[in-house]
């Protein structure tokens, strides 16, 4: 797949469609209105997590573009929570659009979601920051969990 079109966002963007595709074929309503809030919350949240998260890495200036190699290992602010808080946010953000939209089949697809960006992204920018920072990287992957 191009490297153009081969970012998480493209990912997100795709996983919510067929969320609301989902929700929209198999209409399993189980969330109400405190889905609604508890959708709008989790969008809320990853939106300000993924704002943090990017701040601090132009803090540090180094790239949020997946496939560049990184100058600079930020383990400040969220990062000092999950390794990967901007996928953490893309997860956050999937799963409130399902539970906004009352699509409770479409959970399924966060587990699905969350694999294929570690297949897809993680791994290969874990394995860049191992060569890149070497015992930096090692201590604080260490310390800090991939997810949460």
């Amino acid at each position: 797949m191009k490297k153009w079109i081969d970012l998480p966002p493209v990912w997100l963007a795709l996983f919510l469609c067929l969320a609301w595709l989902i929700g929209w074929l198999l209409p399993l309503r189980l969330f109400g209105e405190v889905g609604a809030v508890a959708g709008a919350g989790l969008i809320g949240a990853g939106l300000l997590l993924m704002a943090w998260a990017v701040v601090e890495m132009r803090r540090a200036r180094t790239t949020v573009i997946p496939h560049r190699e990184p100058v600079a290992l930020v383990t400040t602010g969220p990062f000092s929570l999950s390794r990967n808080p901007i996928y953490l946010a893309d997860a956050m953000i999937l799963s409130g659009a399902i539970l906004w939209w009352d699509a409770a089949v479409a959970l399924l697809l966060v587990p699905v979601f969350m694999r294929l960006i570690s297949h897809r992204f993680i791994q290969a920018e874990e394995d860049r920051l191992a060569r890149g920072f070497g015992p930096a990287w090692d201590a604080w992957s260490l310390r800090v969990r991939r997810w949460l």
